[in-house]
């Protein structure tokens, strides 16, 4: 897949609340000798995990001190650069972790946060500015299906996302159906390439056509070793943002290493 559209595929693993500093280090250890037993490619599928926010600073030592081929992101971030938030955290702390990537508007924010889509976008705007890229997610509820059909509320939640982003800004989208994630019900290829080929002319219109071709859409909910093969097989999904499965080192690295199964 990647050498037909020169999108590099992507796994990405969502740990939200779980492992603290010290089971992380011994988890991204673990991950690292895993894969590299397994021989795996690290230029041909790239995989980066995505801890809490007191696990980042450890991580960041172990992957750097041993030169460990995984990438790294944070689960959230401040729109806001600096100043009397508390909790919150900078763009600009993540960056000085030498984070990648950052996830922006995932379902649980969305839901138990109250993230709207104006803060998602600020959220994004913020992550570019710092030079992180965003992993946008996106997704519709059970109701938004039965009411508005597989891809407009996604397709709406994209465009409020990335409008007022620069032209070629580098982002990931992530489609997460919310009534898939932790349900063990995930959705079908079919319906998962269906959402991201309508997402991807979004992504050409607001930040152009060479970003359009460039910018990775991953599916998320209930992705498991023994689904993946069928995602990746679709031309529009060029990767996953693993929940659950992420927290267990066997598994996830049976779906990084999804082209041993995907018969391409």
């Amino acid at each position: 897949m990647a050498a037909v559209t020169g999108r590099v595929p992507f796994i990405a693993g969502n740990w939200k609340m779980n492992l603290d500093h010290l089971q992380a280090i011994a988890f991204v250890q673990k991950l690292a000798w895993t894969l590299k037993d397994a021989r795996h490619d690290f230029d041909t599928v790239e995989v980066a995990v995505f801890p809490p926010f007191t696990d980042l600073r450890s991580v960041q030592t172990l992957i750097a001190g041993d030169k460990l081929p995984l990438a790294f992101g944070a689960q959230d971030l401040s729109q806001h650069d600096s100043g009397a938030y508390t909790g919150d955290i900078s763009g600009a702390f993540l960056k000085a972790l030498d984070c990648r990537y950052v996830i922006v508007g995932h379902s649980e924010r969305r839901t138990l946060h109250g993230e709207t889509d104006e803060v998602v976008a600020a959220k994004s705007a913020a992550a570019v500015k710092h030079g992180l890229v965003p992993v946008i997610c996106v997704g519709e509820t059970a109701e938004d299906l039965e009411q508005h059909g597989a891809a407009a509320v996604p397709v709406a939640q994209l465009r409020a996302a990335l409008t007022g982003l620069p032209k070629g800004a580098d982002v990931v989208v992530a489609y997460e159906p919310v009534w898939a994630i932790g349900s063990g019900q995930a959705a079908t290829p079919d319906q998962a390439q269906q959402v991201a080929a309508a997402l991807r002319p979004v992504v050409s219109e607001l930040l152009g056509d060479e970003a359009g071709q460039a910018t990775r859409i991953l599916y998320g909910g209930s992705v498991k070793a023994g689904n993946i093969a069928g995602f990746m097989r679709s031309p529009d999904v060029d990767g996953a943002l693993v929940g659950g499965a992420s927290l267990d080192i066997a598994e996830f690295s049976a779906i990084a290493q999804f082209p041993k199964h995907v018969g391409t």
